[in-house]
């Protein structure tokens, strides 16, 4: 395996901010990755593994140790009754996959269609989208454990899944290198009709659709607000949605009613938020006085969608924390909630 030297990372992600790694190497089988966290560990550098870099604000100083890219691949199927179970290497990407499983009839995932990443990096955030997640479908995850040196194969209910999160990046982060992940799905399964603009999208069809049409219209979807990598697209150049929508308490939730009221205001409510006791993060942005396009020098919130903050092509990861901690203070001034951003913050 190949030690390079002093690697930019911009390039890397889909934000396209930040400096370089001071050592970097690609892992493309289980051996690579032993290989390189030995070589973190012999030199006593910080280790930070990347996937597909679609997650990420990288600081403008780089990462001062190992940057580990995660290249494994291959998937493989094994058929039960009513289900299919997927392993799939860690660096496949996670699109490319979501397309394999549709057109092998297979329903868990469609509605996660077009997120940008690799497999590696869904376990870690428990990653969701229009009434989807992959906790739902995740049998189990192989892993390297650096604590104990060794490879384990870790059950979905020791993963610790909740909204957004898993041990990966709470209470084990750092801890654990993601080799494969295995998914449950459900053959010849209907597909998830959860979310309310799949069901505007759909409301005049006159015969249920197939797998592939939720594929391509959640794709439709994630394109017109932004969030589908698109070349040539200037929206395209961020890190997705970059607040998770709040969860709230009984308390927290009457006083942002209160706050609403006082303005003439009703708070919106989606049945795929209101299940799990959230509110919408890009509601509240958008009254806090915040609209689509608004720019801190070069670095603005999409014109297609509040929650993904732009890079319009010069910006660096100071500006893009300016602009995130302008929105976070405006909207806890206004509404008493601190939005708590979703990417990864690296060498910050």
């Amino acid at each position: 395996m190949k030690i390079q030297e002093n690697i930019p990372l911009a390039p890397l992600t889909t934000l396209q901010v930040g400096g370089a790694a001071r050592y970097f190497a690609a892992a493309a089988s289980e051996d690579d990755v032993r290989e390189a966290a030995q070589f973190a560990k012999t030199k006593h550098l910080p280790l930070f593994i990347l996937g597909g870099g679609s997650n990420l604000v990288v600081a403008d100083s780089g990462w001062p140790g190992l940057v580990l890219k995660i290249a494994i691949g291959g998937v493989t199927s094994q058929r039960e009754e009513g289900t299919v179970t997927f392993d799939v290497g860690a660096g496949v990407d996670w699109d490319d996959f979501v397309a394999q499983s549709v057109a092998a009839g297979c329903a868990g995932a469609e509605c996660l269609s077009g997120i940008p990443g690799s497999v590696g990096g869904t376990p870690v955030q428990n990653v969701g989208a229009y009434g989807q997640e992959v906790s739902d479908a995740i049998e189990s995850v192989r892993a390297l454990d650096l604590k104990q040196d060794r490879v384990v194969a870790l059950p979905n209910k020791d993963c610790g899944f909740a909204y957004r999160t898993s041990i990966f990046n709470t209470t084990h982060c750092g801890r654990y290198i993601i080799l494969r992940v295995s998914y449950r799905l459900k053959k010849d399964g209907a597909p998830s009709l959860k979310y309310a603009d799949l069901k505007k999208h759909f409301s005049t069809w006159s015969t249920p659709p197939a797998l592939s049409d939720v594929r391509e219209a959640v794709r439709q979807i994630r394109r017109s607000k932004g969030m589908l990598i698109v070349p040539g697209d200037g929206d395209s150049r961020s890190a997705g949605s970059f607040f998770k929508n709040p969860v709230l308490s009984d308390t927290q939730f009457q006083d942002l009613r209160r706050r609403a009221e006082v303005r003439g205001l009703e708070i919106p409510s989606y049945p795929a938020l209101a299940a799990q006791h959230k509110v919408s993060a890009a509601w509240l942005v958008e009254h806090s006085g915040f609209s689509k396009g608004y720019a801190v020098g070069p670095a603005r919130i999409s014109s297609k969608h509040a929650l993904a903050l732009v890079n319009s092509g010069q910006a660096s990861a100071a500006d893009m924390v300016r602009l995130k901690e302008q929105l976070q203070n405006k909207v806890q001034e206004n509404w008493g909630i601190m939005l708590d951003p979703e990417p990864v913050f690296v060498g910050f």
